[in-house]
């Protein structure tokens, strides 16, 4: 097998069977932690522009990608989030250098004749407003975390927090639209003592059987 290095890749290359290299494996998955302290160093506009270019790529079903996300970065709108996070995620939230705010957008249809292109009336196939919600809040999970490895894929750290009072948030940020909070999650550089101690996996024979 061969090493996936810093070039383009192409569909074709999946035949050669390229595997990331150990480091990157280990950056992504098995070194990689939930980060609860940062440093100060600021998150910039061109490192989450550089995150999204990545997480953009995840799949969804129908390509509906409905993951939408909103950095609170001004003091009003931070103090506004903490207000709404469990106890133990307020200080969390108060000091990380950049949060986001995943959400998922249940009005995705509206974009599909650009997102969808082939296909006649795709918006008609989700006009059932509780089962577009469905496969909004589905589906944008399913980019959130490819998002979190984004995050680690830039060389910053990440702190998901499903602590929360999502109809809250809502309230405060997502009022009058189509958009429902999904996850928040700290975004840095990790700081002094940043990771609780690793805890247990299930083994492959637990998860995966064959039939």
């Amino acid at each position: 097998m061969t090493t996936l290095e810093d070039r383009p890749v192409h569909v074709a290359d999946y035949a050669d069977a390229l595997v990331l290299s150990r480091p990157a494996q280990q950056l992504l998955f098995t070194a990689a932690r939930s980060a609860n302290t940062f440093t100060d160093e600021p998150v910039t506009d061109e490192q989450v522009q550089a995150i999204y270019d990545l997480v953009k790529w995840a799949p969804t079903a129908m390509n509906t990608q409905p993951l939408r996300v909103v950095l609170v970065r001004s003091p009003q709108a931070r103090e506004r989030l903490v207000a709404q996070m469990a106890e133990g995620n307020k200080a969390k939230t108060a000091s990380a250098p950049l949060v986001a705010i995943l959400a998922a957008d249940t009005d995705f249809h509206e974009h599909l004749d650009e997102l969808l292109p082939h296909l006649q009336d795709p918006a008609g196939r989700f006009s059932d407003s509780a089962g577009r919600e469905q496969v909004a809040r589905f589906n944008a999970t399913l980019q959130v975390g490819y998002f979190l490895l984004g995050v680690r894929a830039a060389g910053l750290a990440a702190g998901p927090m499903g602590g929360f009072d999502a109809a809250g948030v809502d309230r405060e940020f997502f009022a009058g639209t189509a958009r429902r909070s999904l996850l928040v999650v700290n975004i840095g550089r990790p700081g002094p003592d940043a990771w609780m101690g690793r805890l247990p996996r299930l083994h492959h024979d637990d998860v995966v059987t064959s039939v």
